[in-house]
């Protein structure tokens, strides 16, 4: 996934410091070249030795090691960065980052960085909370690089609030999103429907279906790494939602139209890959229903059709994708759904199929035109997701040189 790119860890003097460990070992079966460097400080906390196990790469401490191949090593390593990320980031060094001080081998390297640079802040609430701390983070992100909020919690130290270093998973999503992809939807507007809806029966009981989430989640977190500015309605998935993306959660139909409806105007393409319940119960009771002798019968009426809006208000140059998850006929119930929806593009798939469905990890899907069918092979969502937005966006060009 990251071969052929070189990721640059930069450890400071906290307790937080082990943790770049699992980060640097997670990049590494990522296939990513990993460097590090670390403060004199960040040895206290743990050795160099663990990072060059890690890695396969000598770890840095000292600007003047004789012991290591002879090159300007703050000047060579700075030329090989794809990204460098500062974690844990003490205060010490987030000040000598807003003022250009480059006293050890961490800070002159990140000087000498022209790469994108994300800081990561670990420290004590009061120190994080200071103004001096806040103005010189301030000025780190009016120099361009990127400073994530850090999360909330029970410290070393004995306090609680801001202060705590994120997960190495959050970590390494900020990397991933930096050098993953190329950017070529910078500057795109892309709303994504996601995961299942819920008809309420009574306040315990729901008609829901199968969808977890998976597909659509695909499609709106390699949209976000590709640059793309990205709305995410979404149904009470079961996966984790992704980062870096405006998420809107709702629960039933009603509420996935009106999210939709209300955000559907100024977008370039709208990719709606939510399982909607097309039924609702027409009475919901407002106490749980009692168990009966004998049959019960709920009575249902038909949900608003999101879909169809879409098509029927669809805006000049806006693209509009729909999913079509079929057990029988499939290419010719989806080609129907196609027009009868007004849609550019549906992407049809069949329950049935080995690989398919609610819940897998891959996909088979055909991709449905008005010009053409394209049939895809089994592989991972994530690479469903990236061949979807390439259609999607490779026919919005087309029609642009057209017109």
């Amino acid at each position: 996934m990251l071969k052929g790119k070189t990721v640059l860890l930069c450890v400071t003097g906290s307790i937080a410091a082990y943790k770049i460990a699992y980060l640097a070992s997670a990049l590494k079966k990522l296939r990513a070249d990993v460097h590090v460097i670390m403060t004199e400080n960040a040895t206290n906390f743990i050795n160099p030795i663990t990072f060059e196990t890690l890695t396969g790469n000598k770890c840095l401490v000292d600007t003047f090691d004789r012991n290591f191949e002879f090159s300007v090593e703050h000047v060579s390593l700075a030329k090989l960065a794809d990204v460098v990320l500062v974690a844990p980031a003490s205060a010490n060094v987030i000040a000598k980052l807003a003022h250009g001080l480059a006293d050890d081998m961490l800070t002159t390297t990140v000087l000498a960085c022209t790469c994108k640079k994300i800081i990561s802040p670990a420290m004590n609430t009061r120190m994080f909370e200071n103004p001096i701390t806040q103005d010189n983070l301030r000025i780190c992100e009016r120099y361009g690089m990127e400073v994530i909020s850090p999360a909330s919690g029970y410290l070393a130290c004995g306090d609680t609030g801001a202060g705590k270093m994120p997960e190495p998973e959050v970590l390494l999503q900020y990397i991933l999103k930096e050098i993953r992809y190329e950017k070529d939807l910078a500057g795109k507007k892309i709303l994504v429907t996601a995961g299942p809806t819920r008809e309420a029966i009574d306040p315990v009981r729901y008609i829901t279906n199968h969808s977890t989430g998976k597909m659509g989640y695909a499609i709106a977190k390699t949209a976000a790494y590709r640059g793309a500015q990205v709305t995410l309605v979404t149904g009470p998935a079961e996966e984790k939602p992704p980062m870096f993306v405006d998420l809107v959660p709702v629960e039933s139909a009603k509420e996935m139209f009106e999210a939709v409806t209300a955000r559907s105007a100024g977008q370039d393409a709208i990719i709606k890959a939510a399982a909607v319940a097309d039924y609702r119960p027409k009475f919901v009771n407002t106490e749980k229903t009692k168990k009966k002798d004998g049959d019960m019968a709920i009575q249902l009426e038909r949900t608003d059709d999101i879909l169809k809006w879409l098509g029927e208000h669809k805006e000049k140059g806006q693209f509009l994708c729909g999913f079509s998850m079929e057990t029988e006929h499939m290419l010719e119930n989806s080609r129907a759904k196609l027009e009868k929806k007004n849609l550019d593009m549906i992407v049809a798939n069949n329950l049935k199929v080995d690989g398919a469905g609610f819940g897998t990890d891959t996909n088979v899907v055909t991709l449905i035109t008005r010009e053409k069918e394209t049939e895809l092979p089994k592989m991972s969502k994530e690479d469903v997701a990236g061949r979807i937005l390439d259609a999607v966006f490779g026919a919005d060009e087309e029609e642009k040189a057209d017109f």
